[in-house]
């Protein structure tokens, strides 16, 4: 069935010109009954396409949704993103590891970096080294704030518990007051025997709130704070806490040397047992963690006609989603990869919002390292000492992070013919001093995709007086000198606490990139450049 856009079936399908109306009225009544007919029928199919696309996409926007609400962090997010490859029939690799004896033609893998960074790939079964890939890249992480190695605050004279956080990447900080705000990542925990197991927690309910000032005491026009000393949570009041506090000297003493301070000095007790009880583990056993602060409501559909998505983390979970389950129903018919010459793979990355200059960040050695070990798998005695090179050149990556929608209340701030909307499609970002990688021969290969799978398009620039934010695809195609698009879902209040998407854009984009990884193969050698 072809793709019918919801919000403009009808007048696609149902405002057909079948003569003048006027002339219609004053035919004899022989002529205007099959026409009739011919219109009402007209009329119902339109009716019942229009609700089976609405329903599939649906179906697409509340799967993201449960999705979302599970991620709170970016480890919960590969977390969530594995578990649904496992389903597929992925198997989990380590990097560690010899991959010679592990890899098969028509195998599917996964690996992950941290926690908080995953790569998943597919083999085609005719795949030979030097062959290309098809790649496609999004990244887990969002603005949050995150708890500080000490956190252990008081607040006006010891009456308030306090969490020290500092602030991760560019948000929109002031959306954080008077959120109801939760606790997640992950615990590093003792064990027995004497390891260290990373576990993580999720505690789903407010614990901590960042409230304003009334506005009686400060009527300042422009809403401003100090992120230091004012965007600052309270956990509870100090009075319920007294004598639970930190071990006394003598059973300090019992413990031995330790060159810091415990998890319980550091940061509040209270927090801790509500980190460890939450995890199913001893507070005595917890020796570290990495803890962000979210915001407990729901991600949901709204609008009047559910075409809005009001979430946290869109930018850039959206994408991780839909490049999941893109890579996901590529791969869903028995046959997918029989005669598959090359790599279908997804890498979702962590940090991006603070630069990518990590060890699980993309401009780490992370995807070159993956791509160099893939390039040369299965080669015979004679395989060219070059099939990396090779297969860098004949590759593509698309850079997926989410776009800027036209904001109906701002219109001066986006250039007069480039104003991206929500469900019309995903967004092709485009910039002359490369903050984006995308250039004709790509735009040309994904227009190509999208015609195929039936998904509009959209271009996107900044105004020239106007600053442009970057994305994983520069550094990539710098490391991998293979063609790279930048595109992404349009939304609205990005870097905000909550967000606002499309929910039919979910469906668009994960129809796109699941016909990116069917055809990439078929279409990479007939655009030439070189």
């Amino acid at each position: 069935m072809p793709h019918i856009h919801p919000a403009r079936a009808p007048s696609h399908l149902i405002n057909l010109h079948l003569g003048n109306a006027a002339s219609l009225r004053s035919a004899p009544q022989h002529i205007q009954a099959p026409i009739k007919q011919t219109q009402q029928a007209q009329c119902l199919i339109a009716r019942q396409l229009t609700t089976m696309v609405s329903e599939t996409a649906m179906k697409y926007a509340k799967d993201f949704l449960d999705y979302v609400n599970a991620s709170p962090t970016p480890f919960h997010a590969v977390k969530s993103s594995k578990e649904r490859l496992e389903k597929a029939g992925f198997v989990g690799i380590r990097e560690r590891d010899n991959w010679n004896n592990k890899l098969k033609l028509g195998g599917k893998y996964y690996l992950t970096r941290n926690g908080s960074t995953i790569v998943a790939f597919a083999i085609g079964n005719k795949w030979k080294a030097g062959n290309g890939m098809a790649l496609l890249g999004a990244h887990t992480d969002s603005p949050a704030l995150r708890v500080k190695p000490k956190s252990r605050k008081y607040g006006e004279g010891k009456n308030f518990l306090q969490v020290g956080v500092e602030t991760y990447g560019g948000g929109l900080w002031h959306t954080w007051f008077d959120r109801d705000l939760g606790l997640a990542g992950r615990l590093i925990v003792k064990q027995a025997d004497g390891s260290y197991v990373s576990k993580l927690v999720h505690v789903d309910k407010p614990v901590l709130r960042i409230p304003t000032l009334a506005i009686h005491l400060d009527r300042q026009e422009t809403f401003s704070f100090n992120k230091e000393t004012q965007l600052f949570p309270i956990a509870g009041l100090a009075a319920a806490e007294l004598n639970k506090d930190t071990p006394n000297d003598e059973e300090k003493k019992g413990e031995g040397f330790s060159p810091l301070a415990s998890i319980s000095e550091r940061h509040h007790p209270a927090i801790v047992r509500k980190l460890a009880d939450t995890a199913g583990v001893s507070a005595d056993d917890i020796m570290d963690f990495e803890i962000l602060l979210f915001d407990t409501q729901k991600a949901c559909l709204g609008g009047i006609n559910d075409e809005f998505i009001f979430s946290a983390r869109l930018d850039n979970l959206m994408m991780s989603y839909c490049a999941t389950e893109g890579l996901i129903e590529a791969l869903s018919a028995p046959d997918a990869l029989d005669n598959e010459t090359g790599i279908r793979l997804i890498a979702l990355f962590d940090h991006e919002e603070i630069g990518s200059q990590t060890a699980q960040g993309a401009d780490s050695n992370l995807l070159p390292a993956v791509v160099r070990r893939l390039s040369t798998l299965f080669g015979v005695a004679n395989t060219s000492v070059t099939a990396y090179e090779e297969t860098l050149i004949k590759s593509m990556l698309w850079s997926c992070d989410q776009a800027h929608s036209v904001h109906p209340n701002y219109g001066a701030k986006y250039e007069s013919d480039h104003r991206p909307e929500m469900n019309a499609g995903p967004v092709i970002k485009i910039n002359a001093n490369a903050r984006y990688a995308t250039n004709s021969p790509g735009i040309v290969l994904t227009q190509e995709v999208a015609r195929g799978a039936n998904v509009p398009l959209q271009l996107f620039v900044v105004r020239n007086d106007s600053s442009c934010g970057s994305t994983i695809g520069p550094m990539l195609s710098a490391a991998l000198g293979a063609r790279t698009i930048d595109m992404g879902n349009a939304q609205l209040s990005m870097h905000s606490i909550r967000e606002t998407g499309g929910s039919h854009d979910v469906e668009h984009a994960v129809k796109l990139f699941r016909a990116y990884f069917q055809r990439y193969s078929e279409l990479e050698d007939k655009i030439h450049v070189n």
